[in-house]
């Protein structure tokens, strides 16, 4: 796994070569792509097309139509905000890693009975950031973290220092990259 995930919103198709390019050159490869626009499908597999060498997932992804529609245009992982059986189901069927939003005991919990170790910790900054990831991964040794909302240039190595966070996750990155 990438330790730094772009969250990339695709207004206009058009933009999402110019984005991924931009990222790329910055050193970064991997890009969840958002099912927030009517371009994420499309972007995904244009993406998926255009940059191979890339590891291109999709996000937002809130229900089992979504992930199949996701799956099918060839995204590689699928991040929710909050976690979805549907979702869950659908990613163990076909092999491909999800990462659900968890921040609660109780939703890690279910995340580890669906089988899932990796969990999105959003929003970071809302739920209490690196002093809450701690205090969780106390009960849950097993689960490791993917912070996103609220991380970015300032913060982000202090999270990926803690030995439970594998990555991170931002739109910062875009913005950061479409500057160089």
């Amino acid at each position: 796994m990438e330790k730094y995930i772009p969250v990339v919103v695709i207004k206009k198709l058009e933009e999402t070569c110019t984005i991924l390019k931009a990222l790329k050159a910055s050193g970064i490869y991997s890009a969840e792509i958002t099912f927030r626009t009517e371009y994420a499908e499309e972007a995904i597999k244009l993406a998926v097309k255009e940059f191979p060498e890339m590891k291109t997932g999709a996000g937002t992804v809130i229900n089992g139509e979504q992930c199949k529609r996701a799956i099918a245009a060839g995204a590689k992982f699928i991040v929710s905000p909050g976690l979805s059986r549907d979702v869950a189901e659908q990613c163990k069927k076909n092999d491909i890693p999800y990462y659900p939003g968890c921040v609660t005991p109780t939703e890690i919990m279910e995340a580890l009975n669906l089988g899932i170790t990796t969990v999105k910790f959003f929003p970071a900054n809302i739920y209490g950031g690196l002093k809450a990831l701690k205090a969780l991964s106390a009960p849950f040794p097993q689960i490791k973290f993917i912070p996103t909302g609220g991380i970015n240039k300032e913060n982000m190595e202090e999270y990926l220092a803690y030995d439970r966070v594998v990555a991170v996750g931002g739109s910062f990155f875009v913005e950061e990259a479409l500057r160089k």
